[in-house]
Protein backbone atom coordinates (compact mmCIF):
# COMPACT_ATOMS: atom_id res chain seq x y z
CA UNK A 1 0.00 0.00 0.00
CA UNK A 2 1.57 3.22 -1.16
CA UNK A 3 -1.07 5.97 -1.30
CA UNK A 4 -3.87 7.48 0.72
CA UNK A 5 -6.25 6.42 -2.03
CA UNK A 6 -5.23 2.78 -1.56
CA UNK A 7 -5.76 3.13 2.20
CA UNK A 8 -9.16 4.71 1.56
CA UNK A 9 -10.23 1.88 -0.76
CA UNK A 10 -8.97 -0.63 1.81
CA UNK A 11 -11.11 1.08 4.46
CA UNK A 12 -14.15 0.98 2.19
CA UNK A 13 -13.59 -2.74 1.53
CA UNK A 14 -13.25 -3.36 5.24
CA UNK A 15 -16.47 -1.58 6.23
CA UNK A 16 -18.35 -3.12 3.30
CA UNK A 17 -17.47 -6.57 4.62
CA UNK A 18 -18.42 -5.43 8.11
CA UNK A 19 -21.84 -4.27 6.91
CA UNK A 20 -22.38 -7.56 5.08
CA UNK A 21 -21.48 -9.52 8.22
CA UNK A 22 -23.92 -7.39 10.19
CA UNK A 23 -26.77 -8.10 7.80
CA UNK A 24 -26.58 -11.72 8.97
CA UNK A 25 -25.89 -10.86 12.61
CA UNK A 26 -28.79 -8.41 12.91
CA UNK A 27 -31.20 -11.08 11.74
CA UNK A 28 -29.95 -13.32 14.55
CA UNK A 29 -30.22 -10.51 17.09
CA UNK A 30 -33.83 -9.88 16.06
CA UNK A 31 -34.61 -13.59 16.35
CA UNK A 32 -32.96 -13.78 19.80
CA UNK A 33 -34.80 -10.78 21.25
CA UNK A 34 -37.50 -11.43 23.81
CA UNK A 35 -38.37 -7.71 23.98
CA UNK A 36 -40.69 -6.83 21.10
CA UNK A 37 -39.44 -3.24 20.76
CA UNK A 38 -35.84 -4.42 20.68
CA UNK A 39 -36.73 -7.04 18.07
CA UNK A 40 -38.28 -4.29 15.89
CA UNK A 41 -35.24 -2.05 16.37
CA UNK A 42 -32.90 -4.83 15.19
CA UNK A 43 -35.17 -5.58 12.21
CA UNK A 44 -35.26 -1.91 11.27
CA UNK A 45 -31.49 -1.60 11.52
CA UNK A 46 -31.15 -4.78 9.44
CA UNK A 47 -32.94 -2.96 6.61
CA UNK A 48 -30.75 0.13 7.09
CA UNK A 49 -27.62 -2.03 7.08
CA UNK A 50 -28.54 -3.46 3.69
CA UNK A 51 -28.78 0.14 2.51
CA UNK A 52 -25.35 0.87 3.99
CA UNK A 53 -23.82 -1.92 1.91
CA UNK A 54 -25.58 -0.62 -1.20
CA UNK A 55 -24.25 2.91 -0.60
CA UNK A 56 -20.75 1.52 -0.14
CA UNK A 57 -21.06 -0.30 -3.45
CA UNK A 58 -22.09 3.03 -5.02
CA UNK A 59 -18.94 4.57 -3.55
CA UNK A 60 -16.83 2.00 -5.38
CA UNK A 61 -18.65 2.78 -8.63
CA UNK A 62 -18.07 6.52 -8.18
CA UNK A 63 -14.37 5.86 -7.59
CA UNK A 64 -14.11 3.53 -10.60
CA UNK A 65 -12.96 0.75 -8.28
CA UNK A 66 -14.09 -2.81 -7.69
CA UNK A 67 -14.06 -4.00 -4.09
CA UNK A 68 -11.65 -6.83 -3.42
CA UNK A 69 -12.49 -9.52 -0.90
CA UNK A 70 -11.70 -8.26 2.57
CA UNK A 71 -12.52 -9.39 6.08
CA UNK A 72 -13.52 -6.88 8.72
CA UNK A 73 -11.89 -8.47 11.72
CA UNK A 74 -13.33 -5.88 14.12
CA UNK A 75 -16.93 -6.80 13.33
CA UNK A 76 -16.02 -10.47 13.07
CA UNK A 77 -14.59 -10.29 16.59
CA UNK A 78 -17.78 -8.76 17.96
CA UNK A 79 -19.84 -11.48 16.29
CA UNK A 80 -17.52 -14.16 17.73
CA UNK A 81 -17.94 -12.58 21.15
CA UNK A 82 -21.71 -13.14 20.85
CA UNK A 83 -21.24 -16.78 19.79
CA UNK A 84 -18.99 -17.40 22.79
CA UNK A 85 -21.50 -15.73 25.09
CA UNK A 86 -24.28 -17.99 23.82
CA UNK A 87 -22.31 -20.96 25.19
CA UNK A 88 -23.12 -19.58 28.67
CA UNK A 89 -26.83 -20.36 28.06
CA UNK A 90 -28.09 -16.92 29.13
CA UNK A 91 -31.68 -16.28 30.18
CA UNK A 92 -33.80 -14.25 27.75
CA UNK A 93 -33.50 -11.01 29.73
CA UNK A 94 -29.73 -11.39 30.12
CA UNK A 95 -29.41 -12.09 26.40
CA UNK A 96 -31.34 -8.91 25.57
CA UNK A 97 -29.05 -6.86 27.82
CA UNK A 98 -25.96 -8.47 26.28
CA UNK A 99 -27.24 -7.88 22.73
CA UNK A 100 -27.87 -4.20 23.42
CA UNK A 101 -24.32 -3.84 24.76
CA UNK A 102 -22.95 -5.67 21.72
CA UNK A 103 -24.95 -3.38 19.43
CA UNK A 104 -23.53 -0.31 21.20
CA UNK A 105 -19.98 -1.62 20.69
CA UNK A 106 -20.72 -2.33 17.03
CA UNK A 107 -22.30 1.06 16.34
CA UNK A 108 -19.38 2.80 18.02
CA UNK A 109 -16.92 0.84 15.86
CA UNK A 110 -18.84 1.69 12.69
CA UNK A 111 -19.12 5.38 13.62
CA UNK A 112 -15.34 5.59 14.05
CA UNK A 113 -14.80 3.88 10.68
CA UNK A 114 -17.23 6.15 8.85
CA UNK A 115 -15.82 9.32 10.42
CA UNK A 116 -12.30 8.37 9.28
CA UNK A 117 -13.50 7.48 5.77
CA UNK A 118 -15.49 10.70 5.44
CA UNK A 119 -12.46 12.74 6.44
CA UNK A 120 -10.32 10.98 3.82
CA UNK A 121 -13.03 11.33 1.14
CA UNK A 122 -13.22 15.07 1.78
CA UNK A 123 -9.43 15.44 1.70
CA UNK A 124 -9.38 13.72 -1.71
CA UNK A 125 -12.35 15.83 -2.95
CA UNK A 126 -14.65 12.80 -3.33
CA UNK A 127 -17.71 14.90 -2.50
CA UNK A 128 -20.41 12.45 -3.59
CA UNK A 129 -18.64 9.56 -1.83
CA UNK A 130 -18.41 11.66 1.35
CA UNK A 131 -22.17 12.36 1.10
CA UNK A 132 -23.00 8.66 0.79
CA UNK A 133 -20.73 7.81 3.71
CA UNK A 134 -22.31 10.63 5.75
CA UNK A 135 -25.76 9.10 5.20
CA UNK A 136 -24.48 5.83 6.63
CA UNK A 137 -22.87 7.69 9.53
CA UNK A 138 -26.10 9.49 10.44
CA UNK A 139 -28.01 6.21 10.50
CA UNK A 140 -25.32 4.57 12.63
CA UNK A 141 -25.44 7.48 15.08
CA UNK A 142 -29.24 7.19 15.30
CA UNK A 143 -28.93 3.43 15.88
CA UNK A 144 -26.41 4.08 18.66
CA UNK A 145 -28.78 6.54 20.36
CA UNK A 146 -31.60 4.00 20.12
CA UNK A 147 -29.45 1.24 21.63
CA UNK A 148 -28.26 3.57 24.41
CA UNK A 149 -31.92 4.23 25.18
CA UNK A 150 -32.59 0.49 25.40
CA UNK A 151 -29.54 0.16 27.63
CA UNK A 152 -31.17 2.47 30.17
CA UNK A 153 -34.49 0.57 30.07
CA UNK A 154 -33.53 -3.11 29.84
CA UNK A 155 -32.21 -4.62 33.03
CA UNK A 156 -31.82 -8.23 34.13
CA UNK A 157 -34.81 -9.44 36.14
CA UNK A 158 -32.38 -10.49 38.85
CA UNK A 159 -29.24 -8.43 39.33
CA UNK A 160 -27.69 -10.68 42.00
CA UNK A 161 -28.51 -13.89 43.79
CA UNK A 162 -28.41 -14.21 47.60
CA UNK A 163 -24.80 -15.41 47.67
CA UNK A 164 -23.64 -12.49 45.52
CA UNK A 165 -25.56 -9.98 47.67
CA UNK A 166 -24.08 -11.48 50.84
CA UNK A 167 -20.56 -10.90 49.52
CA UNK A 168 -21.09 -7.17 49.26
CA UNK A 169 -23.12 -6.65 52.46
CA UNK A 170 -20.86 -5.56 55.30
CA UNK A 171 -21.18 -7.62 58.46
CA UNK A 172 -21.88 -5.74 61.73
CA UNK A 173 -18.25 -6.28 62.84
CA UNK A 174 -16.96 -4.72 59.63
CA UNK A 175 -19.27 -1.74 60.08
CA UNK A 176 -17.93 -1.10 63.60
CA UNK A 177 -14.35 -1.48 62.39
CA UNK A 178 -14.82 1.24 59.80
CA UNK A 179 -16.29 3.67 62.29
CA UNK A 180 -13.36 3.22 64.65
CA UNK A 181 -10.77 3.66 61.94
Amino acid sequence: MQTGHELFVHGLENILDGERQLVEALQELANDSSNEQLKKAFESHWEETQGHAERLEQCFELLGESPEQSECKGIKGLIEEKKTFMEEDPTEDILDVFDVGAAIKTETYEICEYEALIQMAREMKHTKVAQLLSQNLKEEQAALRKMESFSKKLKPSEMMNEEQRARIQPTPAKKRGRRAA
